[in-house]
């Protein structure tokens, strides 16, 4: 009897000891604490990313291998484009990314940006305007003969449903569809930091970035859980007879509810945007307690807002003059808060619930102006 439990108990050791081994050597999978659009594994000598496809359930968008500059490439690998590591050259198509990567401190690695003029980091305005970051045109259409003198490592851009966005990319130049803008949390949306510190070799500091997210978001997410007052929320305005209201899934709906907000559109499941009229808006938010704008005039006020579309008086945030106003041309919201939704949190708390924002000055927000 003794020999027989001898012997299972060395056939339970060294199974334990050949699964410890094929964990080890052979991969490990990296869990994200919020991010559900993208997957790490990581391999002796490589890393496995798969971007998750926001438009189709269980199906992968992409899928990516990272090796170290100067390694041998294994003899086995999945498919996929081959990235190097760390990035020395990217065509950035959004400011929010290239601020991902300033902020990894390898802003030097962005040699070509795609809507140059949507840019407002100081380095890459400049270096677009001497020539030393090549402007590729638009992300639309960008320049296929500007990209390939730029010859970059990789690009670097959002993908949007059955948009061709990646026909005008030549060849053989490795593409990161980043599709943190269809997370669900901001958290997540904010969790892709991890994805820039594996291309640049900064997984520590990506994480400890994200950490610091985390801790502030929760903190002041916090604040507002025994709130009893959630005033009603409408967002964005018509345009072109067409009024793009957030999903009720997304991550900025997410980001009313924990301000303390209660979003027109809570109920309606789906991460993207929502196009609507005016009468299906009107219908559904005329109650409104707070309505917030976002665009690129300057000089928006009710008097454009009124002229924009007759109906727009008559919505309550209106009326009341609770209409609060972001230029996205003069602020930095934008490149702001995909990744740091701390920023954006706090500002909203301090419109929905004026009396918890213990001397916060608004950054992003003003109210609207009458004239």
């Amino acid at each position: 009897m003794r020999y027989f439990f001898t012997c299972c108990l060395c056939i339970i050791v060294l199974l334990a000891s050949c699964n410890s081994t094929n964990t080890n050597n052979n991969k490990a999978v990296q869990d994200n604490l919020h991010a559900k659009g993208f997957s790490v594994t990581h391999h002796n000598g490589y890393t496995v990313v798969e971007i998750s496809n926001p438009w189709k359930s269980n199906a992968i968008l992409q899928r990516f291998t990272l090796v170290p500059s100067g390694a041998t490439l294994p003899d086995s690998l999945p498919d996929g484009a081959v990235i190097r590591t760390p990035v020395k050259s990217a065509l950035v198509y959004s400011a929010v990314h290239a601020n991902a990567i300033k902020e990894l401190g390898h802003l030097s690695s962005v040699t070509g940006v795609c809507d140059a003029q949507y840019f407002t980091i100081p380095e890459i305005t400049s270096g677009v305007a001497d020539g030393t970051i090549i402007n590729a045109g638009s992300s639309m259409a960008p320049v296929a003969e500007r990209i390939i003198a730029l010859s970059p490592d990789i690009v670097l851009l959002s993908p949007y449903q059955n948009s061709g966005y990646a026909e005008h990319i030549p060849k053989g130049i490795p593409i990161v569809e980043c599709a943190d803008y269809m997370e669900s949390s901001p958290l997540g949306r904010a969790e892709w930091i991890k994805l820039f510190g594996l291309l640049f070799n900064e997984e520590q500091k990506a994480d400890s970035i994200y950490s610091h997210v985390v801790d502030k978001y929760t903190s002041m997410k916090k604040l507002i859980e025994s709130e009893p007052n959630r005033p009603k929320i409408l967002s964005e305005n018509i345009i072109n007879g067409t009024w793009y209201v957030p999903g009720g899934n997304s991550y900025m709906a997410q980001m009313f509810a924990d301000a303390g907000g209660s979003y027109a559109w809570s109920d309606v499941n789906t991460t993207g945007s929502i196009p609507l009229d005016m009468a299906q808006v009107l219908s559904k938010a005329h109650d409104a307690d707070v309505w917030l704008i976002k665009s690129f005039d300057p000089e928006f006020s009710y008097s454009k807002l009124k002229a924009q579309h007759a109906l727009n008086e008559k919505f309550k945030a209106f009326t009341s003059r609770n209409v609060y106003y972001c230029d996205t041309e003069r602020t930095t919201l934008f490149q702001d808060f995909p990744f740091h939704p701390e920023f954006l949190l706090q500002e909203y708390i301090a419109i929905f619930h004026p009396h918890l924002a213990d001397g916060y000055t608004l950054k992003y927000f003003k109210p609207l102006a009458d004239e």
